[in-house]
């Protein structure tokens, strides 16, 4: 006989047919069928996967009394890798937004360049000889890139800027490794192995099964946490991540050309621990972090609470900050913070402890500093006709006081050379 726990949820009639390996996700929500009609409305404006009626269909067989343990074991496989693809629930002003986003508010203005015609990052940098993206397949391929001499500098200087802001406001450091194994990623909401996969994975044959690149920090440091219990009175738990992110991604919309969209940057990331009760608050306090860091760097920028269709399957409500790119002439993401709940814990077993209660937590997530897209902001910004780069009074004491970017000569022009046979 296949040992099985048995849970009840919310007090309600529905149980978990899992194993002690399977989530315990919802199915007292998904699965009641006064909930039909929202579900499936969330799925609608989700416009992701999710097949409810192929849940409810293995559900009701899994509640027959005459299905055999193999049977059942097969259906059990099948109905929580179904029941997995289902969407969070949506916040319920974000349900009326349709497609498109609510304009919460703009901050900084837009720098006035007069009769001068500002350039694009690609064209700043190759006049300055700050970067490389052509002719690397030798090294790296497509959508890679090499910043060269000061550029360098200064993204060094603006992960140590977000770093120091982020250990003032007690944020825990944590040093992450960049190889995950798929639980941990489909865990978070990640979609493995489909057609519309972003995350790179590593040979089975040479480097062991089901393991991959992480695409940011926040699987990571929810992995971290995977399968602990914390006592309410030590929420929430503020954590901070520098690392390298991964993305299998492509796009060819003229919008993401050059850097702007990549298959491997630097981020730091926040990564927070709540009660139910807080997890609205700590969304807001995401959200005035990463305007408090942004708004002192002088470009302008506006935030938008994101439409059900933008939230992914994990969120449950979603910022977006996009700058003002003036070489571009054009707003572009820069950074976003989501409240995913209890989806992902529910996955992960994250829990916590009050009056003798055991519940999950609500995880949220946030960019702090996204790396290359933040340096087209600022290049565009704040570049001067004369062909220098002034860089923001904040950044000055993490690039050893330096008040401007000039032309890099330090790293020779890159020139191609005819190889003869």
């Amino acid at each position: 006989m296949i040992r099985r726990k048995f849970i009840t949820l919310c007090k309600s009639k529905y149980r978990s047919f899992s194993s002690l390996s399977q989530p315990d996700i919802d199915i007292g929500y998904y699965c009641d069928v006064k909930n039909l009609s929202e579900v499936k409305q969330n799925i609608s404006l989700r416009k992701g996967v999710g097949n409810l009626d192929r849940v409810l269909d293995i559900y009701s067989n899994l509640k027959a009394k005459d299905v055999s343990d193999s049977t059942r074991e097969v259906l059990e496989q099948e109905f929580y890798s179904e029941l997995s693809k289902l969407p969070n629930k949506t916040h319920p002003s974000v349900r009326e937004y349709k497609d498109e986003p609510r304009l919460v508010h703009q901050l900084n203005e837009k720098k006035d360049f007069g009769t001068y015609t500002p350039l694009e990052f690609s064209e700043i940098t190759r006049l300055m000889n700050l970067m490389r993206t052509d002719k690397l397949g030798q090294t790296c391929g497509h959508k890679s890139y090499y910043f060269l001499g000061e550029l360098a500098e200064l993204e060094e200087a603006l992960i140590k800027y977000a770093i120091t802001h982020l250990i003032k406001e007690n944020f825990q450091l944590i040093s992450v490794p960049d190889i995950l194994p798929k639980n941990i990623l489909e865990s978070c909401g990640m979609s493995i192995n489909s057609d519309r996969t972003q995350i790179y994975s590593l040979d089975p044959i040479h480097h062991g099964s089901d393991l991959y690149l992480s695409g940011t920090a926040e699987m990571s440091l929810a992995g971290l946490l995977m399968n602990s219990v914390h006592s309410v009175k030590d929420l929430p738990v503020k954590l901070a991540a520098v690392s390298r992110c991964f993305r299998a991604e492509t796009s060819n919309i003229i919008e993401e050309r050059g850097v702007y969209r990549v298959h491997q940057f630097t981020k730091v990331e926040m990564f927070t621990v709540t009660t139910s009760e807080q997890s609205e608050e700590m969304l807001e306090y995401l959200r005035s972090m990463q305007e408090k860091l942004f708004l002192p760097l002088g470009f302008n920028m506006r935030v938008l609470d994101m439409p059900p269709h933008e939230l992914g399957a994990p969120a449950y409500r979603k910022y977006d900050i996009e700058a003002w790119m003036p070489g571009r002439n054009n707003y572009g993401e820069i950074s976003s913070c989501s409240n995913c709940t209890d989806y992902q814990s529910r996955r992960l077993n994250i829990t916590y402890n009050e009056n003798n209660t055991t519940k999950y937590v609500h995880t949220l997530n946030g960019t702090a500093c996204a790396i290359p897209r933040l340096l087209i902001t600022l290049l565009e910004t704040h570049q001067d006709p004369k062909g220098k780069i002034f860089i923001p009074e904040i950044l000055q004491p993490f690039i050893n006081g330096k008040k401007v970017i000039t032309k890099n000569i330090a790293v020779p022009d890159l020139k191609l050379i005819k190889l003869k046979k």
